[in-house]
């Protein structure tokens, strides 16, 4: 069957009904429809969308485009959450009710706490006399959110911050947000944006990763996804990333490729995100995932910005399945892969897998 094929719908049956693991998804991606419907009638802001269906069409993107239509789809709705502090703690407890019913155990979610303090989605400087929120009190508010959904929904959260390519004046103040955070729902810092804008051209960016490394804060990078393999090998080399989000690209330099499999780093991967994006061929059976899990790279399954895709984690797995190749035991082999290279201190990693262990039989349960 071809990969072109429409992708199955995510109402369809669970193929892996078992506990998983999520490491790239982004919180601004991640928004219900209806949450935005009712923050925007709240703070009078006019979407010319009044139910669920009418936004979901002007949000989602159903078919392959580029990055850049894409990321313009964050512009649809970004403008009613960010600066709310309402709606920030919303929108974190929301998320992980989310994925507590898509069977996750641990999550790890991003964003610009920049991007969410302002009023608009264009990177503008705060005025903290008309109201805006400032960062830090952002990263305050989605852990209490986070913190609250993890105790209602008995699932564990953590949250990674976003340095943005485009805006290296900002990598500083991440870094140290992440520093303050550390001990407080933040395990790692990661670069997003532009692949065009290298860290020679922003030194701001290489400055804010030294700094994290020297501080233990663990450390992931956007690269590879539509940029060349040359980003990839810069995250790794320059910026010390332990962790690759997406990660396609590699494929093209095989030296870089090998040595990455023997250094075991892992690639977040996106299946959907990566073909509605225009990052990789259309057809799934033609997928670079396909050959990381043929070579039993180490990586995981994610899905990156479910609003925007009008998707599902449980449907990521469905493309992996019908498309791919994937069976059980890859599944179970690629979260257990998540787990230990989560961001999450020693002790708690080795419960989390201990988890995972037993759900998958593994191991006998040690519960009495």
């Amino acid at each position: 069957m071809s990969g072109l094929a429409p992708p199955p719908p995510p109402q369809q049956q669970l193929v892996f009904n078992q506990p998983k693991i999520e490491l790239h998804v982004h919180l601004d991606g991640a928004i219900r429809v209806q949450t935005i419907l009712d923050v925007a009638k709240r703070r009078g802001i006019d979407l010319r969308a009044h139910t669920v269906e009418e936004m979901t069409r002007r949000i989602a993107l159903e078919e392959p485009a580029t990055l850049t239509v894409f990321l313009d789809k964050f512009n649809q709705y970004m403008h009613v959450v960010a600066g709310d502090r309402e709606a920030i703690k919303r929108i974190a407890y929301e998320f992980v009710e989310n994925e507590a019913k898509e069977g996750v155990i641990y999550v790890e979610v991003r964003y610009c706490p920049h991007l969410l303090a302002n009023s608009g989605v264009e990177p503008i400087p705060w005025n903290h006399d008309e109201g805006d929120l400032s960062p830090d009190e952002v990263v305050r508010l989605v852990n209490q959110g986070l913190r609250e959904g993890e105790r209602a929904f008995s699932i564990k959260a953590r949250s990674i911050l976003c340095c943005m390519r485009h805006m290296p004046s900002w990598s500083m103040e991440i870094v140290e947000l992440c520093k303050k955070y550390q001990h407080d729902g933040v395990v790692g810092i990661d670069l997003a944006g532009d692949e065009s804008l290298n860290c020679e051209a922003n030194p701001d960016h290489r400055r804010a990763y030294e700094e994290a490394e020297r501080c233990g804060i663990h450390r992931t990078v956007h690269a590879g996804e539509v940029g060349p393999a040359s980003v990839v090998k810069e995250a790794v080399e320059v910026l010390k990333a332990e962790r690759i989000g997406h990660g396609y690209r590699t494929l093209e330099d095989q030296n870089l490729y090998r040595k990455l499999l023997k250094l075991n780093m892992h690639f977040e991967m996106c299946p959907l995100s990566s073909k509605l994006t225009g990052a990789c061929h259309p057809d799934f059976t033609k997928h670079p995932i396909i050959t990381f899990k043929n070579d039993k790279a180490n990586y995981s399954l994610n899905t990156d910005d479910p609003l925007v895709l009008n998707s599902t984690l449980q449907h990521d797995y469905s493309i992996a399945q019908k498309y791919m190749g994937f069976t059980e035991e890859e599944f179970k082999r690629v979260n257990i892969c998540s787990a230990q290279s989560s961001f999450l201190p020693e002790k708690e990693k080795q419960e989390l897998l201990l988890k995972l262990y037993e759900a998958y039989g593994m191991i006998q349960s040690t519960a009495f």
